[in-house]
């Protein structure tokens, strides 16, 4: 599977499970990309404090590890990075630069300077929109409106919840599945049992 056939299944999937094995190897190889010391390449620190903020409230930490524990914000800079095109990586810089505009409208601050009320409250009316999902794409066209997978915070939760549910934390505690190994050795000489 070829990584656009990966973003395009990615937008167009409404659950989790819908997606391929192939899919989930996709983006479980970006987890396995991730530095051990974390090195952004897209997203600036403001930008990753965002993400991290909002990605923490889509998958909050309970009992199990948060978005922010399983590096969610890392998987999604990779992702602008490495498989998101030039006005898709742009559209969602945009939607994170739109998020403080509305918080410094309402709140007269930064998102990650509110409290986490006023994190809630921002992006709920964010998901109020969406679920509208009128929003014109050009505004000097009458008519014409964006499909849901380019609206930023569709984006946003989108990637939230692939980063969270395709790592190991999320799919074998949150979700108790067991990751299968993608490939098998079938050449590897087993060891005998020992003597009893």
């Amino acid at each position: 599977m070829q990584r656009r056939e990966a973003l395009r299944l990615l937008a167009a999937t409404a659950a989790l499970p819908i997606l391929s094995r192939d899919a989930f190897s996709l983006f479980r190889e970006v987890h396995q990309q991730l530095a051990e010391a974390p090195a952004l390449k897209t997203l600036n620190p403001h930008q990753n404090a965002t993400v991290t903020a909002i990605s923490e409230l889509i998958v909050p930490q309970t009992d199990t590890p948060g978005a922010k524990a399983v590096r969610v914000n890392e998987f999604i800079d990779l992702i602008l990075t490495e498989w998101y095109e030039g006005d898709e990586k742009a559209r969602f810089l945009a939607g994170l630069d739109d998020v403080d505009l509305r918080s410094r409208d309402v709140f007269g601050k930064d998102f990650i300077g509110c409290s986490e009320k006023q994190q809630v409250q921002i992006l709920s009316s964010l998901d109020e929109e969406l679920a509208g999902i009128r929003q014109p794409m050009d505004l000097h066209r009458e008519g014409r409106f964006a499909p849901t997978e380019k609206q930023f915070f569709y984006m946003m939760k989108r990637l939230t919840l692939v980063g969270y549910y395709t790592s190991q934390a999320g799919f074998e505690q949150e979700l108790h599945e067991q990751i299968i190994p993608s490939s098998h050795a079938g050449c590897v000489p087993v060891e005998e049992e020992a003597a009893k």
